[in-house]
């Protein structure tokens, strides 16, 4: 490669860096979904999380996550009554950072991912509470049992990501849940049934 093309590479390469320096630092999101354009988003797996903790013997909460998390949104930033929302998690993913806790939870006793590789929710009803906030009520499937759940959410902003230009969504979720509900009670009382759940989630909408 000649001087002379090294160099256009290096001016090329130089400007692109700039511009993104340059959209990173000018980027704004805004508050209220109204502004968010409609249509359907997917999350992204890369800035998507799903952590969850309970109460061990009293001491501490036990902190764990899943790995594999897939949802699609369907938005209607005007009537967000009208947005559906459905999440997939695999079982298999689940993460304490406690390798032979991980093969027990995904065991027979008690996910048992084998037969029942995916924990789903499906939205039944989505409300606006306020500008920025709102709750998601929807049926959860875990080891084969369904029974409702329900979230508070936070709209943490919507604009095009400055990265790549596509339209983006963030959400922040929480909820509490029995897992006795869903046959989950293994190891109570030393692990308590009330599982609380909190969810970071980025939605991008795919180009048409």
């Amino acid at each position: 490669m000649g001087a002379t093309r090294i160099a256009g590479v290096l001016v090329v390469a130089a400007s692109l860096s700039a511009c993104t320096a340059f959209n990173v630092a000018t980027h704004r999101v805004s508050g209220d979904p109204v502004d968010a354009p409609g249509g359907t988003y997917r999350a992204d797996p890369q800035h998507t999380s799903v952590t969850f903790d309970v109460d061990h013997l009293g001491f501490s909460r036990f902190v764990a996550r899943f790995n594999e998390v897939a949802a699609t949104l369907e938005a209607v930033p005007g009537a967000p009554e009208k947005s559906k929302l459905d999440v997939t998690i695999k079982a298999a993913s689940v993460d304490t950072n406690v390798v032979e806790l991980d093969r027990m939870l995904t065991g027979s006793d008690f996910f048992n991912a084998a037969r029942y590789p995916d924990i789903r929710f499906v939205s039944t009803s989505i409300v606006r509470t306020s500008q920025g906030t709102g709750e998601v009520a929807g049926d959860l499937t875990m080891a084969g049992q369904t029974h409702p759940a329900r979230f508070t959410v936070t709209f943490n902003g919507a604009a095009p990501d400055p990265l790549t230009g596509a339209d983006k969504l963030g959400f922040s979720a929480e909820g509490t849940l029995d897992r006795s509900e869903w046959g989950l009670a293994n190891w109570w009382p030393a692990v308590g049934n009330e599982v609380r759940f909190h969810i970071e989630a980025e939605f991008t909408k795919p180009e048409s």
